[in-house]
């Protein structure tokens, strides 16, 4: 089966008509991208878009022999011309089944929003899944017989959705996932690619053809990751960014409980509204033990608080105490600690501060923190595949 993505742009296409934002000035040339619309086997319309039979030409294809348009979502805006010799565009009911003359089998998936997604299956038996913009399957439940070959939705907008397919076994290891409906919310270029390689997705130019089934190496998901930045640089974001299409996590909450500290709270439950309501949250500091265990991807927010808690427990904060064992204790911790991310099998993803590139604390107790921090976080960074520095909400490769 060979689908051609004649589009792979939001309904209102990318740039945006008249849209003033970063994103849509730098849309240009290469990096624009049409209304989403696919071309399967040359007989299977999927979204019927203005300038399709343009698109087509310009992929190398014809729409000439097709035989079925299947549209997936309410189409706003101005109407759009059927071109000549193509069968009226049209929706059809969840569940439904149509059996089209080359063989293909369409059905009708149910979503969580309005639209319809679409699951073919070639005659040789290759199947994709293709998912309106804004929406993921719906009623989810029971592990499916095996996984798609491929699956094509809007992976920035919904990434909840490929979790959701990920739970019940409809996308293994070897689905490949093509992100399409990408709007200027989505960042352009390099920036896209890195954030859907985290989530095992890529993105494509507009009139690739794709062989559905082929094997292709997929983008390498790094399996331990350090997200490092300064206050309110957006770290915390990033890091649950790179986790968003999992099915289930571990929020690794170091900081704990501060009884009666409102701001406190108040930092808790933004954080809590931004994670996914699959996620688990562990309120400890005991990641050794967490490392050491199997079990589902971990985020661990923050390394910095979980030193707070390290040096509280050796009594680092008092010079006698740091000189009368508390230096060698901590270093045990931080050692064990070190241990364990580099012989884990989860993946992980930890979050931690960037200090000493401002004012110098003024106690020595500030002074000592600062200096650990700075070497905990080089020891945990040398055994993560990925590192990334986060300035201003944008995420700066350093590794990987």
């Amino acid at each position: 089966m060979e689908l051609t993505l004649l589009g792979t742009g939001a309904p209102d296409g990318l740039p945006r008509p008249e849209c003033p934002c970063a994103v849509c000035a730098v849309a240009r040339g290469a990096r624009s991208r049409a209304a989403t619309a696919l071309l399967i086997d040359d007989a299977l319309l999927l979204d019927l878009t203005p300038g399709a039979v343009f698109a087509a030409a310009r992929a190398g294809r014809s729409l000439s022999g097709v035989r079925q348009v299947l549209l997936t979502h309410p189409h706003d805006g101005p109407a759009v011309e059927l071109p000549p010799g193509l069968p009226p565009a049209g929706r059809v009911p969840d569940g439904r089944v149509l059996t089209l003359i080359r063989g293909h089998r369409v059905r009708a998936v149910p979503m969580d929003a309005p639209g319809t997604g679409y699951e073919v299956t070639a005659p040789e038996g290759t199947r994709l899944l293709y998912l309106p913009p804004g929406a993921a399957p719906a009623g989810l439940a029971d592990p499916v017989a095996e996984p798609y070959d491929l699956v094509v939705g809007d992976v920035t907008g919904r990434p909840d959705a490929v979790a959701r397919l990920r739970a019940v076994g409809a996308i293994g290891p070897a689905t490949e996932i093509v992100a399409v409906h990408l709007d200027h919310d989505a960042p352009p270029g390099a920036e896209l690619d890195r954030r859907l390689a985290a989530a095992g997705a890529r993105a494509v130019p507009d009139g690739t053809t794709l062989r559905v089934g082929e094997y292709r190496a997929g983008p390498v998901v790094p399996r331990r990751t350090l997200v490092t930045g300064g206050a309110r640089s957006g770290k915390s974001v990033e890091a649950e960014r790179r986790l968003e299409t999992f099915p289930e996590v571990v929020y690794v909450a170091t900081g704990g409980g501060r009884e009666g500290d409102a701001e406190w709270a108040a930092r808790v439950g933004l954080h809590r509204e931004r994670r996914p309501a699959a996620w688990r949250t562990e309120e400890t500091c005991e990641l050794v033990e967490l490392l050491e265990s199997d079990g589902p991807p971990l985020l661990i927010d923050c390394l910095s608080l979980w030193l707070t808690d390290a040096m509280d427990r050796v009594g680092a904060w008092d010079d006698a105490a740091w000189r009368d064992g508390g230096e060698d204790a901590l270093r045990k911790r931080t050692a064990a600690l070190v241990d364990a991310v580099r012989g884990t099998r989860r993946t992980v993803v930890a979050v931690t501060n960037e200090t000493g590139s401002g004012v110098v604390p003024a106690t020595a107790a500030g002074r000592r923190f600062r200096d650990e921090l700075g070497r905990l976080n080089a020891a945990f960074a040398d055994e993560c595949e990925q590192v990334l520095l986060v300035v201003a909400g944008q995420a700066l490769t350093l590794r990987g």
